[in-house]
């Protein structure tokens, strides 16, 4: 072996030392660029290329999709703080199709798709009905988050349960909806509007007016302000007008609610507005005291001059002030002259003032009010109030209608309250006659009865349904047991007791003795072989 690499060494020398310069580095050159083109290669095709998965995820989804990656052992990257998974592109494909037989990514929101996959007998009402409402926001924030410059929604409804009997009141639906906006996208036109009217359509029983919209920046999106764009100004000042009244009538039904019952009372109320604007410009000269009318001295001249002797002091050629032209004057005698002049300059506030007034002002009010006048006495009779008493409600209704018309209406379009600005009626109202012709149901209607007695009948029917099967479950059980006892009998078979015979005995005292005392034995059996 030493010999071969000696051999090789020396044939190696040898080669290398009868090669040129040229071809020595023709030699070293290619050799050295087959090992780039190696490493190269190597290099590429072990290099793993990252290509998105899944882009704009929750945290939530994020951790469902990583978890399932570990669970794969397939390596991935997270990007964009976690929202962004980067998988080898290779395996992309195969992961989209995989997770989506899985139903991932999941946000954990129930929609419609839910109730068809999972439809089941077993479901209560109060349960069905939370799924339902949480489709319903997961499915309208879908819709919203589909408009152009919307990133994510997040709904909330508020539905109100359905009354239970017909004279109960039913709430109004309510819907909450936070917006996520893309950086610097502002809504044009009457989108905000149509956003409502979207909103409006997608939930029952739901009014424009019921819906607030925010963004995440605690911006407030309201249809009737500069974000709608573009609105009529006839629907704006209407809509003000409308909120206007609202405002007023909602705390006049609150506060006369509290004095004869909100079922007692009905308010209306009719605003006249002033939409016109004004803005104009003063600039006002003010003296700095105000009760003696000056303004602060900010320079002082002062003028003395006398004279004492004959004729007229330093007279000027020409004809004074006085004189007459081409009359002789007479000439000067013995007189005086004095001076006495001052001059003071005084400096005032100047105030220059923009004003803008409101958009709109409260110019008068009309506030109607209707009062039941019908009353349940204390023995359960009916009573109507008599003259006094709608007196003494009707003057403290119109002290407080003449205080809200004061302080809500502006004070330089004030006139003075008149009857005309208010009306209080005192009527029967509708809902206590009829509860009152109908002493013996109590306000109970005919249908609550007959849910009543079927209810009643399904009840009794379920009672003797459990009694009954309760009963031949208790068969079963018994004759269960009988049978138990019955195999228990049957297996266990007691010894017989038998009577044993003297010859019976005899042998078993012969074994007996054959086991305990062989020798005794042997002799018994030569003693009975001699006798025979």
């Amino acid at each position: 072996m030493k010999e071969r690499l000696q051999k090789w060494r020396e044939s190696t020398s040898n080669f290398w030392g009868s090669r040129s310069k040229g071809q020595k580095g023709t030699i070293l050159g290619g050799t050295l660029l087959i090992l780039i083109l190696i490493v190269l290669v190597i290099f590429f095709t072990t290099n793993t290329q990252y290509v998105p998965l899944y882009n704009d995820l929750s945290v939530q989804e994020a951790g469902q999709i990583t978890k399932e990656l570990d669970a794969k052992s397939v390596p991935y990257e997270l990007e964009n703080g976690g929202s962004s998974i980067m998988v080898p592109e290779e395996n992309v494909d195969s992961l989209l199709l995989e997770f989506a037989s899985m139903g991932l990514p999941s946000s954990g929101s129930i929609d419609y798709s839910f109730f068809s996959e999972n439809a089941s007998w077993g479901v209560t009402e109060n349960e069905f009905s939370v799924m339902k409402l949480d489709a319903m926001q997961t499915e309208l924030g879908k819709l919203i988050k589909a408009i152009d410059g919307i990133q994510d929604a997040q709904v909330m409804i508020n539905m109100p349960e359905q009354p239970v009997f017909a004279d109960d009141v039913t709430g109004e639906t309510s819907v909450a909806i936070m917006i996520d906006t893309q950086p610097g996208y502002q809504f044009e036109g009457n989108q905000i509007e149509g956003l409502y009217h979207l909103v409006s359509k997608a939930v029952p029983n739901l009014k424009p007016e019921d819906i607030i919209i925010m963004n995440q920046y605690f911006e407030y999106y309201d249809r009737d302000t500069q974000f709608a764009g573009g609105g009529d100004t006839y629907s704006n000042q209407q809509t003000i007008k409308r909120e206007v009244e609202k405002d007023i009538q909602r705390r006049l039904q609150q506060m006369l609610g509290t004095m004869v019952g909100n079922e007692n009372i009905v308010v209306s109320v009719t605003a006249d507005i002033d939409f016109s604007q004004e803005n104009r410009t003063e600039e006002l000269v003010d003296p700095v005291d105000m009760e003696s009318m000056e303004g602060i001295p900010v320079s002082l001249e002062s003028i003395q001059e006398s004279y004492t002797g004959q004729g007229n002091p330093d007279d000027v050629a020409g004809t004074g002030e006085e004189d007459i032209a081409n009359y002789p004057a007479g000439e000067g005698e013995d007189g005086e002259y004095e001076l006495d002049k001052e001059t003071i300059n005084y400096e005032f506030n100047r105030v220059r003032r923009e004003i803008v007034e409101s958009p709109y002002k409260v110019r008068d009010l009309g506030i109607q009010v209707a009062v039941n006048n019908v009353r349940q006495g204390a023995d359960g009779e009916v009573e109507y109030l008599n003259q006094q008493e709608q007196t003494s409600v009707q003057e403290g209704i119109d002290s407080i209608l003449n205080s809200i018309i004061e302080t809500s209406v502006d004070g330089d379009l004030q006139n003075e309250v008149t009857d005309a600005n208010t009306s209080i009626v005192f009527q029967e109202f509708s809902t206590t006659t009829e509860g009152e012709t109908q002493p013996e149901t109590g306000g109970i209607p005919l249908w609550l009865y007959i849910v009543s007695g079927v209810l009643l009948l399904v009840i009794i029917i379920l009672i003797v349904m459990l009694r009954r099967n309760r009963a031949e479950e208790e068969w079963l059980e018994e004759e269960q047991q009988e049978e138990a006892v019955y195999e228990d009998k049957e297996t266990v078979i007691p010894d017989l007791q038998t009577e044993e015979s003297e010859e019976v005995i005899r042998r078993k005292q012969l074994e007996k003795i054959a086991n305990d005392k062989p020798e005794e034995f042997a002799k018994l059996l030569r003693s009975w072989m001699n006798e025979d």
